[in-house]
C-alpha cells in the first residue's frame, strides 16, 4: 500500500481508503462488514471514512466495533457532519449546536477519543460560515479532531472556509468530492483552487458505484443483487451512469485494462489516483474479495498515452459541467 500526504499537511494516509457509505449497517450484515474491514487492514489500508448519517448512524457504530483493538495511532479515522441524525430541528446542518453535539456522538459510536479528520458533509447556506468554522476550530483545539475538511463544496466556499480556518489556526486540509472517469466536475474549479490552497481530494465513488467494473451491460437488466437493484442504496443514486451509451463506452475500456493487466475496477481506481491533487480514493465493499481486488490499483502508474486513449473512449459520456451539480442541497428552514 502506498501512502500520500493529505494536501500539504503532514498527515500521511493510505492512497486507497475504505469507506462504508452504502454498506455497513444497511446493505450487508455486520459479519460481512467486519470481514471487509479485516481485509482492508490486511491489505495495508490505514484510512477509514464514514459519516454520522450513514445507515442512520449505524455505520459509525459498525466501524467502531470493527476497528476495536487496533492500534489507534496506526489508523486515520474520518467522519462527517451535516445531514439529519435525529427528528429535531437542530439535528442537522452546520450550526454550532449540531456540530458540537454531533462530534461527541460520533466519537461514542466510533469508540475513540478523536477523529483524524472531521468533515462538513455539505455546505450549509442557512448558517453563517464564521459560526461553522468557529465550532470546527473549537473541536480541533479540544483535541477531538486533528484536521478538518469539507465534502462536495464549491471552489468559492472552499476558499472562504480556508481563509477563516487560517485566521483561527486550524488545518483545513481536504475536500471529499465524487470523482471518477465518468464524473469529472471537480476538474474545472475545485481542483485548481485546492492545489493553490494546499487542499487534497479524498474522492468517493471512483468506480462510479460499480458501473466502471463493467458488470452492467447495455441493453440488459442489472444483475440480481447488484447495487443498481438495491432500493436502499444504488438504485436511488446511480442515475445517468446506467444509460446504454455509458455502458457501451465502459465495455470499450476492457482492452485498455487488459493491456496493463488490470481489471476494469482496478483501472478506474488507478485512473483517479493519477491526478496529483488526489490524496486518496475511497473504495467500499460488500465482500472481502472486492477490497483485495481494488487494492491492486495502489501504486499503479498509467502512461500518458493510455490516459489519452481512455479519454477518447469515456470523455464523450462523462459529466464535466460543474453547473449541473448542486454544491448544497436546498432545504427549508425548520
Amino acid at each position: 500500500m502506498e501512502h500520500r500526504h493529505l494536501g500539504r499537511s503532514g498527515l500521511l494516509i493510505s492512497e486507497i481508503a475504505y469507506g462504508n457509505w452504502l454498506t455497513h449497517g444497511s446493505q450487508v450484515e455486520e459479519e460481512a462488514a467486519l470481514a471487509c474491514v479485516r481485509a482492508a487492514l490486511d491489505e495495508g489500508i490505514t484510512t477509514f471514512d464514514t459519516a454520522d448519517v450513514y445507515a442512520q448512524t449505524r455505520a459509525e457504530s459498525v466501524l467502531g466495533r470493527a476497528l476495536k483493538g487496533e492500534r489507534r495511532e496506526g489508523l486515520e479515522i474520518f467522519t462527517k457532519v451535516f445531514w439529519p441524525t435525529g427528528p429535531g430541528r437542530n439535528d442537522r446542518g452546520l450550526s454550532r449546536k449540531h456540530i458540537m453535539e454531533s462530534i461527541d456522538a460520533s466519537l461514542r459510536r466510533l469508540q475513540t477519543d478523536y477523529v483524524d479528520l472531521y468533515q462538513a458533509h455539505r455546505f450549509d447556506r442557512f448558517t453563517p460560515l464564521e459560526e461553522t468554522m468557529s465550532a470546527f476550530a473549537d473541536i480541533v483545539h479540544a483535541g477531538k479532531a486533528h484536521y478538518i475538511g469539507v465534502s462536495e463544496w464549491s471552489a468559492e466556499n472552499i476558499r472562504a472556509a480556508h481563509a477563516l480556518a487560517r485566521e483561527m489556526h486550524v488545518p483545513l486540509v481536504s475536500s471529499q468530492p465524487q470523482y471518477s472517469m465518468l464524473w469529472r466536475v471537480i476538474e474545472q474549479d475545485v481542483v485548481p483552487t485546492s492545489e493553490e490552497l494546499g487542499i487534497g481530494q479524498i474522492v468517493w465513488s471512483p468506480i462510479a458505484q460499480g458501473v466502471l467494473t463493467g458488470k452492467y451491460l447495455p441493453g440488459e437488466q442489472p444483475p440480481a443483487g447488484s447495487r443498481a437493484t438495491d432500493e436502499k442504496g444504488g438504485a436511488r443514486t446511480m442515475g445517468d451512469f446506467l444509460r446504454d451509451e455509458v455502458l457501451e463506452a465502459v465495455q470499450r475500456l476492457r482492452p485498455l485494462a487488459d493491456e496493463v493487466g488490470l481489471s476494469l475496477a482496478q483501472l478506474a481506481v488507478a485512473w483517479v489516483l493519477q491526478n496529483p491533487n488526489v490524496s486518496a480514493a475511497i473504495v467500499g465493499a460488500s465482500r472481502p474479495e472486492q477490497v483485495t481486488e481494488n487494492v491492486k490499483a495502489a501504486g499503479v502508474k498509467l502512461e500518458a498515452d493510455l490516459m489519452a486513449r481512455i479519454d477518447e473512449v469515456i470523455l464523450p459520456v462523462a459529466v464535466t459541467d460543474p453547473y449541473r451539480v448542486h454544491q448544497s442541497t436546498p432545504r427549508k428552514r425548520p
